[in-house]
C-alpha cells in the first residue's frame, strides 16, 4: 500500500531507528512552536511577557495534552488493524476517530475558554502577568480544533508506518509560525496575542496538509458513502482506548499545575527561569519521547499480527538505544545548560540563568529513568492497555504535588525542579512491572494455545488411523 510501512517484518532495531529519526526531527520542529514563542517574546517584548507565556504551559498541557493522548489512543487501534491486515476495520477505525475527535474538540473548546481566567487566578498567577497570560491562552484554546486534528491526522499517518510525511508538514508549519509571529509582534504590535495566533494558524496549516496527503496518497483511508457509519461496538472500543490515554495526560498536567502554583509564589524571575529551562528540557527529552512513540506503533502493528517475540526484541533494542541517548543529552544539559538558557533570555539575565541551570541539572541526572518510562508506557499502550499507564499518570500527579507542597517551601526553586524526576521514578515502577507481567502472560497464553493445538492434532491423527 502506497505511503505505508509494515513494521512486522525486518530487523527490529533498524525499523525502530528508521521510524524514530523522522519522528524525532518532527517532534523537535513541533516544539519550535513553543520555542519560537519563548525566544521571540522574551527578546522582543520582555521578561514579564516571557513569564506570562510560560505560566500558561501547565494549563495548555491540561487541555492540549488530553487531545494528544486521545488521538494517540485512536491511532493505536488503527495500527493494530493495519498489522492484522484488515482493510475494512482500518476504515472503520479512521472514521470513528474523526467523529470522536470532533465531539471532544467541541467539549474542550467550550470548557477551556470559559475556565481559562478562573484557573489562572486560582493558580496565584502574579498580577503583573495575568492579563497577558489570559490573552495568550484564550486564543490557543479557541484554536483547539487545529491542534486536535493536526495530532489526529499525523498520528493516523504514523499508525500506517509513515513517520516522514508529518515531519515535512511540521517543518513547513514551523517556518510559517516563526514568520507570522515576528510579523504579528513586530509589525502589527499584537504582543503575546500575536504569538498565540501564529501558533494556531501554523497548526491549522499542518492539519490541512495532512488531510491533503491522506486523500492523495493513502487510498486505504479514502472513505466512501458506505464507510460513513458508526458501529456501536467499534465506537466503544475506541472510546475505551482513547479516553484513558487522554486522561493520563490531563492527570499529569494537574500535577504540573500544582507545581506551577508553587512556582508562581516564588515570583516572576523564577517563573521566567523555569520557562526557559523547560524549553531546553523539552527539546532534550525528544529523543526519549520519540523512541517511546515509535514503540506504540511498532508494538501495535506486531500485536495485531500476533508477533509477540518481535515486541520483546524491539523493546530490548529500544532500551539500549534510548538510554544511551538519555545519558548523552543529560550530560549536555548539566554542563552547558547555562549557555543554552542565555540564548533565550540574554547573557545579562544572570539570576534567571543561574536558576535555570539548577532545573536542568536536577532533571538531566534522571533522564535515563524517563527513557525507560516512555518505552514501557507506549509499549503497553501499543498492546491495548490503558489501566496501568493511567495508574502511572496518577503516580506522576502525586509525586509532583508532593514536590509542590512539601519541597517548594523549604528548598525553593530546587524543590520545584525536583518535581519531574520524582514523578518519573514514581511512574516508571508500575509501568516496568506491568510490561514484564504482561509479556509473561502473553508467553503463557501462547504456550497453552500451542499445547491445545498440538493435542487436537494428535486426536485428529488418531481418528484418521482408526478410520484407516
Amino acid at each position: 500500500m502506497a505511503g505505508t510501512r509494515n513494521l512486522t517484518k525486518g530487523n527490529p532495531a533498524k525499523l525502530i531507528l528508521l521510524f524514530t529519526v523522522p519522528l524525532l526531527i518532527g517532534n523537535i520542529f513541533q516544539q519550535f512552536y513553543n520555542i519560537a514563542d519563548t525566544f521571540i517574546v522574551g527578546r522582543t517584548i520582555g521578561i514579564n511577557a516571557l513569564a506570562a507565556v510560560g505560566c500558561t504551559g501547565s494549563i495548555m498541557f491540561l487541555i492540549l495534552g488530553f487531545a494528544q493522548g486521545l488521538t494517540s489512543g485512536l491511532s493505536i487501534i488503527t495500527a493494530q488493524k493495519f498489522g492484522a491486515g484488515d482493510k475494512k476495520a482500518i476504515k472503520e477505525s479512521y472514521f470513528t476517530g474523526i467523529v470522536i475527535s470532533m465531539i471532544v474538540t467541541i467539549i474542550l473548546t467550550t470548557i477551556s475558554t470559559i475556565l481559562a481566567r478562573p484557573i489562572l487566578v486560582a493558580m496565584n498567577t502574579p498580577t503583573e502577568i495575568i492579563d497577558d497570560a489570559y490573552n495568550f491562552v484564550f486564543i490557543i484554546f479557541l484554536g483547539i480544533i487545529a491542534s486536535m486534528f493536526f495530532n489526529f491526522f499525523s498520528n493516523i499517518i504514523r499508525a500506517l508506518g509513515d513517520s516522514k510525511t508529518p515531519l515535512i508538514y511540521l517543518i513547513i508549519a514551523c517556518i510559517l509560525n516563526i514568520v507570522l509571529e515576528f510579523g504579528f509582534i513586530l509589525i502589527f504590535k499584537m504582543g503575546v496575542s500575536g504569538a498565540a495566533l501564529a501558533t494556531v494558524i501554523a497548526q491549522g496549516v499542518s492539519a490541512l496538509l495532512c488531510i491533503w496527503y491522506i486523500k492523495r496518497n493513502l487510498p486505504i483511508l479514502r472513505l466512501k458513502k458506505s464507510d460513513i457509519k458508526l458501529s456501536r461496538d467499534v465506537f466503544l472500543e475506541h472510546v475505551r482506548m482513547s479516553l484513558p490515554m487522554g486522561f493520563q495526560a490531563s492527570i499529569i498536567a494537574i500535577g504540573a499545575i500544582a507545581v506551577q502554583f508553587a512556582l508562581n509564589s516564588l515570583g516572576a524571575v523564577s517563573v521566567a527561569a523555569y520557562t526557559a529551562a523547560q524549553k531546553i528540557d523539552t527539546i532534550a527529552i525528544q529523543p526519549m519521547m520519540s523512541f517511546g512513540i515509535t514503540m506504540a506503533t511498532y508494538t501495535a502493528q506486531n500485536y495485531g499480527a500476533e508477533k509477540f517475540e518481535r515486541i520483546k526484541q524491539g523493546v530490548r533494542k529500544c532500551i539500549f538505544i534510548s538510554v544511551s541517548f538519555s545519558i548523552i543529552v543529560g550530560l549536555i544539559n548539566i554542563f552547558a545548560g547555562h549557555i543554552l538558557t542565555s540564548i533565550f533570555v540574554g547573557s545579562d539575565q544572570t539570576e534567571v540563568i543561574s536558576l535555570s541551570q539548577v532545573y536542568l541539572t536536577a532533571n538531566g541526572i534522571f533522564y535515563f529513568i524517563l527513557s525507560l518510562l516512555f518505552i514501557y508506557r507506549y509499549t503497553l499502550q501499543g498492546l491495548g492497555q490503558s489501566f496501568i499507564p493511567t495508574v502511572a499518570g496518577i503516580m506522576e500527579l502525586l509525586m509532583r504535588t508532593f514536590a509542590a507542597i512539601m519541597l517548594a517551601k523549604p528548598f525553593g526553586f530546587l524543590g520545584v525542579s525536583l518535581a519531574s524526576p520524582l514523578a518519573w521514578i514514581g511512574a516508571c515502577i508500575p509501568l516496568a512491572g506491568a510490561y514484564y507481567i504482561t509479556m509473561r502472560k502473553i508467553d503463557h497464553e501462547k504456550l497453552k494455545k500451542t499445547h491445545y493445538e498440538g493435542d487436537n492434532n494428535i486426536e485428529d491423527c488418531g481418528c484418521i488411523d482408526k478410520q484407516l
